[in-house]
């Protein structure tokens, strides 16, 4: 499997979360851990598949809203304290939980080959992204990871895609973003580069052709199949 001539992209970023690890029943567990030590019942796994992709903060927010029956803004206090709670739980079970998806580490190394930087751009804490990436072996195969805590503006913000392109040096019809939700789509919209989509992470139970991408694609080989590259604009 090879591209034709020179390969279409020079930079591809991936999310994390529902794109190349599967996590969401180690973050259901860690939430309903960490909301049974506050004596509240439990939520389903598919509510929090739902609320996957904005980060383990807001994650946290809406599992114990919907728990305590109450809106989020009313739970500043036991936000806090369920934070550090959930802290706990989640290091224990990160990674632990989780699943690679179908030919993650072999696409990587394929593209690294071919001379592709690759970046990883997740609204998941700096803290969980690392330890995330060492438990299922990825941290050597990317070139840069910007997590959410490591930009001011989280996704759907472009910040994290823009830091990317600048540190590479790379025009942004030189790059693509790989994602699985409607977030992934409008943060690589907002930074003006192109957006593939996968259908199966988590997209807040909606379709991802809804979300509109470039293509959907059913797994990531579709990054070194010949028959899926793009010409180039």
């Amino acid at each position: 499997m090879h591209y034709p001539g020179d390969r279409p992209f020079d930079l591809v970023m991936f999310d994390l979360d529902g794109t190349l690890i599967a996590t969401a029943t180690e973050l259901g567990d860690a939430v309903n851990d960490t909301l049974a030590s506050l004596k509240l019942p439990a939520v389903s796994q598919s509510c929090v598949n739902r609320w996957i992709g904005h980060g383990t903060r807001e994650l946290m927010a809406r599992a114990l809203a919907q728990a305590a029956n109450k809106r989020p803004c009313a739970l500043r206090e036991p936000y806090l304290l369920a934070l550090d709670e959930f802290d706990r739980h989640y290091r224990k079970r990160c990674g632990i939980g989780s699943h690679l998806y179908p030919q993650v580490p072999e696409v990587l190394a394929q593209l690294r080959l071919r001379g592709v930087k690759l970046a990883l751009v997740t609204n998941k804490e700096a803290r969980y992204t690392r330890l995330l990436l060492d438990r299922h072996q990825l941290t050597a195969l990317l070139d840069l990871v910007i997590s959410g805590d490591s930009v001011t503006n989280r996704k759907p913000a472009p910040d994290g895609i823009l830091f990317c392109l600048r540190h590479f040096n790379v025009a942004a019809h030189r790059a693509l973003f790989v994602g699985d939700s409607s977030i992934d789509v409008a943060s690589a919209r907002n930074a003006g580069v192109r957006v593939w989509a996968l259908p199966y992470g988590y997209n807040m139970g909606q379709p991802i052709e809804a979300s509109r991408p470039d293509r959907v694609i059913e797994g990531l080989a579709a990054l070194i199949d010949q028959s899926d590259s793009e010409p180039l604009p």
